[in-house]
Order: C-alpha cells, then structure tokens, then sequence
C-alpha cells in the first residue's frame, strides 16, 4: 500500500468519482489512477467502488471504510514532514485562508504586529468564499482558516470564536437617511440598496432581517469588497449596507454612517484548526494576537471537545469582545 494510491482514493471521491477529473487535479494520467486504484483493491481483497462497466458509481462500504482511515493516514503523513521541519530548523511559516472582509480591514494590523515579532516566520494568506476557505483547510492546503459563515458547520474542523461585529449603512451625506438616528427596516427599503454577494460577511442576516418581516429590498448591486460598495454609494447609486469594521472615519469622512445592529443582529468571526491536525507551535502566538481571549489553554480545550455542545461550554464563561 503507498500513499499516493491513498492520494488518489481520496481525490477521485473529490471530484464525484470522476477519474478523469481526478487526473487532471493530480496532473497525471487516468490510466495511471485507474492501474494504482486496482492495484490497492487487489492487494487489499475488496472492491473500494461499485462499477458499471468501467465507470465508478458508488463506494463500496469497505471503500467508505478505507476512505476515511486513508484521510487520517495522510493527516499524520503531513503531520510528520511539519514536525521534521520544525526540528530540522527550516523556515518557518503559517498557511492562512480568509476572506476578503478579514485580509482587508482586520487582519492587516494583526500581521504587522506577528510578523515584527517573530521575523523569521513567514505568513501565506490565501483569500476565497467562506466555502473555499473551509475547504482549504479540510484538503491540508492551509494551517488555518477565518470567516464568519461555514466554518462552524463543517465536522472536520473546531471553530473557535473569535469577535462579535455587526452592520452599518452608508449613504452620501446629503442623503435623507443622513438626518435619521435610528433606521428601521421600513426607511431602508425605500431606496436602492447595494450589498455584499450572497456567501459573505453575514449576508444572510440582513436577508433573513427583510424576509422576517416581509419586506423585499431593491438591490441594485452586490460586491465582495466594502470599498467597493463605497464607491457606488458615492455615486448616488444606493444606501450602503457594510461591515462595521470596513468602515474608516478618517478615509470615509465623506460619509455619513449609521447602525443597523438592533436591525440585523451580531455576527461572529471564527478561526479554525482542522481536527485531528498537528498544529504547528507558531500557530498559538497568531491566533491568540487575532483574538487575545483565545489562549493556548482554552484551544487546546476546545480541540480536546468530542462534539459541538461540550465545545460550546469551553467558551460558556469567556466574553468574546466586540469589534
């Protein structure tokens, strides 16, 4: 048994059972996967797939089984070459997915302040949807993942709490709303409205908001990035619903900004560890910088939980600070 048959197992329930797919990601042949898949099922004596004729349809329940062990053997497997390179005093470094929300106008302060301390470790941020960044982590491509939505929701990772923030709107200060001190619903909806892309940054709160109380909001325009949806409100082209901490007094004086948290709730942002993973030493330091409540102590804790509700009662008595 070799790890890339187990490799190659894994990536072909990836891709639907799709060997050719499965080529394409691993760039090699499918000639090549298909001789390594019956070479494992034949030194193993058991079918991992059910075929008809030479198409996969399904995994065998002994392919299930052999499946999920495979993932845990190239854990451990990855898990050994980044404890090999930690005593082997090779450069050091941390693999962050996130979105855009958090490289942008979160994390950029954390990094200066980790990377003046530990100088001899490098970061590599990857941006994505929140459903990219949980999948990076899940497949091993990154050591950590933050976002507010998914990560809580995928079993292989342990979310830890990190801040409460909430929205704003943002309009031109000659706007109507501009004179308003307490938006209602009904006050938004009277005008365009430009937003972020379904999937991001607590989208769905405000959606869930309008639907519960069976208004239909005018969105004129959705985008990733907050500065982009500042410069369409500049324009006149619609009322802003932002992040509150994409928003700058010193850069965005030009607009005025007003509350919607007691319209559309409180989110949380999350950083996750995927279970079962060595987690580098230096990870520790970041995370407890990103969010100061979350010390080695209680990480460790949280990840020791078997399930979500004993996680829960980890952080029943920690206050998680508002951004």
């Amino acid at each position: 048994m070799k790890l890339q048959q187990l490799r190659y197992l894994i990536e072909i329930e990836n891709q639907a059972l799709n060997i050719s797919k499965a080529a394409l990601v691993l760039c090699t042949s499918q000639s090549g996967i298909s001789k390594q898949i019956a070479l494992l099922e034949g030194e193993l004596g058991v079918d991992l797939f059910e075929r008809n004729a030479r198409k996969l349809t399904a995994l065998t329940v002994a392919g299930e089984r052999v499946l999920a062990l495979a993932k845990e053997m190239l854990n451990k497997a990855d898990d050994i070459k980044q404890v090999a390179e930690e005593f082997a005093g090779k450069q050091k470094s941390i693999g962050i997915a996130t979105t855009h929300t958090q490289a942008r106008y979160v994390l950029p302060a954390i990094v200066e302040q980790f990377l003046s301390k530990y100088p001899d470790i490098s970061l590599n941020l990857q941006q994505g949807t929140p459903e990219q960044v949980a999948t990076l982590l899940e497949q091993n491509e990154v050591d950590i993942s933050i976002a507010t939505e998914v990560l809580a929701g995928r079993e292989t990772l342990v979310a830890l709490p990190c801040y409460r923030w909430s929205r704003s709107v943002i309009v031109k200060k000659d706007h109507p709303l501009a004179q308003k001190h307490k938006l209602t619903l009904a006050d938004i909806v009277q005008y365009p409205i430009i937003t972020y892309v379904h999937g991001f940054t607590g989208r769905y709160k405000q959606d869930e908001a309008f639907a519960r109380h069976k208004l239909q909001p005018n969105i004129v325009l959705t985008a990733v990035d907050a500065d982009v949806i500042k410069t369409y409100v500049r324009l006149g082209l619609g009322v802003g619903i932002i992040a509150d901490m994409a928003f700058n007094p010193e850069h965005d004086c030009d607009l005025r900004v007003l509350s919607v948290k007691h319209l559309f709730g409180v989110s949380t942002s999350q950083i996750a560890i995927k279970k079962g993973r060595h987690i580098k030493p230096c990870i520790y330091p970041f995370i407890e910088m990103f969010a100061p409540h979350l010390t080695r102590t209680l990480i460790d804790r949280a990840i020791g939980c078997t399930d979500l509700e004993a996680r829960k009662t980890v952080f029943t008595n920690v206050l998680i600070p508002i951004y």
